[in-house]
């Protein structure tokens, strides 16, 4: 992997390296005794709730556990946070240790801004944790970021509605439009929202989940978009036929929570999600968590094999400016603690799934009453999760990913067949043309 996608970041990181090199030596971080000593500064993007809290509890228990040790904690939402890494290296404004997407690692990576954490891994047991996730940040060898949780794609419906429509669970895509264009009865309930919201990258997921089923992908294994192929174009036109016979109008402008949000209010019959979509439902509305389920990603063909489609592996960073890298590692050890991290995987039940192998089929993991309730989503999101990989990295972690969900180019195009009535051919080529320049400037 070349330094050469966001050069202004290396450079930087180097002028900051420099002047701390001529720093007075910092004081040792392990005493002669082996005890810590030592700020780190958390970064995290568990804005709320009950995982904000383990956050701050996990922090507050380590520095009991090491009182020559101080954790200050700061919490940016995921777009905030990717402005505030990529501003902060110029500036050399990083933390110790931050939670990360696996696009934004590969960005790291690239920017030389994050270390190696092989030993960490290895510490806490390397095999135990799933393959994909660990290689989704791994390059020549050396793992630079360690993942804290799975979760994946799924399809998510109301059992309620397909009943009074006499409909099965669809496993094929004509079959989902079919059964979403006859529940369709707006306002009450549509049948399928499709968003398509710019500075998002929802438009980019529904796309994937159609191309991904036909067994290709947006990014192909020479590293080239992919929007022309034939899967690709029935996907675009799929998405295009769903959005004008079951969507809202407004959701051509709608971002992840606006999607999610009309699920959890029991607005819409189908929508693709992790297993966060169960505490939405239950905040929202409690009377209909009776009535939903999951399923897998529709296929092409209901006989067409299970292709993995989109997983997220949330994973943790340590940063190259770090001060106390020893401390930064051990904290991250320390929420592996089999108690500890069966505390933060309940604090979202179903939706954050282990990471590790052994988790999986823990009693004590288990034994939870959502996850209970729930064992069959669990099955269908774990079978998911296990075969799954990020948005672009099919092959092997790329900038090229980052570039394709972060840069709003599929969804530009989606605007520009719905409310300039582009033909999809050209929208196609256009956007697949964008894309190839950015992969080439990253190169």
């Amino acid at each position: 992997m070349k330094n050469k996608w966001l050069p202004c970041i290396v450079a930087s990181v180097m002028l900051f390296t420099s002047a701390c090199s001529k720093e007075e030596a910092l004081p040792p971080t392990v005493d002669q005794d082996g005890n810590l000593h030592g700020e780190i500064v958390l970064w995290h993007s568990f804005t709320q709730g009950a995982r904000n809290e383990f956050m701050k509890d996990a922090a507050s228990s380590f520095m009991k556990e090491h009182p020559g040790v101080k954790i200050r904690i700061e919490t940016f939402a995921w777009p905030e946070f990717y402005t505030k890494w990529t501003t902060g290296v110029q500036a050399g404004q990083v933390p110790d240790v931050s939670t990360a997407l696996p696009n934004h690692v590969v960005e790291m990576i690239d920017a030389d801004a994050i270390i190696p954490i092989n030993d960490v891994i290895d510490n806490i047991g390397r095999e135990r944790f799933y393959e994909a996730p660990i290689k989704e940040g791994t390059v020549d060898g050396s793992n630079y970021s360690i993942p804290l949780y799975s979760h994946a794609q799924v399809m998510w419906y109301r059992k309620d509605l397909l009943q009074k429509a006499q409909l099965k669970v669809p496993e094929t895509w004509d079959e989902l439009f079919d059964a979403a264009k006859k529940i369709n009865n707006p306002p009450a309930v549509n049948g399928l929202s499709v968003p398509m919201g710019s500075g998002d990258m929802m438009a980019t997921r529904f796309l994937n989940l159609y191309v991904r089923s036909a067994g290709e992908a947006l990014i192909t294994p020479e590293g080239k978009a992919n929007l022309t192929s034939k899967a690709a174009i029935d996907g675009i036109n799929y998405w295009v036929k769903m959005y004008k016979n079951t969507s809202p109008s407004g959701s051509v402008n709608f971002k992840v929570l606006d999607q999610a949000t009309l699920f959890y209010q029991g607005k819409t019959a189908f929508d693709f999600n992790s297993g966060f979509q169960i505490g939405g439902v239950a905040s929202n509305s409690p009377a209909l968590i009776d009535q939903i389920d999951a399923a897998p990603i529709p296929k092409i063909n209901a006989a067409d094999p299970s292709n993995g489609i989109e997983t997220s592996n949330i994973p943790m960073v340590v940063w190259k400016n770090s001060k106390h890298p020893e401390i930064a590692k051990a904290f991250i050890e320390s929420l592996y603690e089999k108690e500890r991290y069966i505390k933060f995987l309940h604090s979202v039940p179903v939706g954050m799934l282990p990471a590790m192998k052994d988790i999986t089929t823990d009693p004590d993991f288990l034994n939870e009453p959502t996850i209970q309730k729930f064992s069959g989503a669990v099955g269908v999101i774990s079978d998911a999760v296990n075969k799954g990989t990020a948005i672009g990295m099919e092959y092997e972690p790329t900038l090229e990913s980052g570039l394709l969900t972060g840069q709003g180019v599929i969804e530009r195009m989606f605007a520009d067949i719905l409310l300039k009535n582009e033909p999809v051919d050209k929208a196609a080529k256009k956007a697949e043309k964008e894309l190839n320049s950015l992969f080439r400037m990253a190169k």
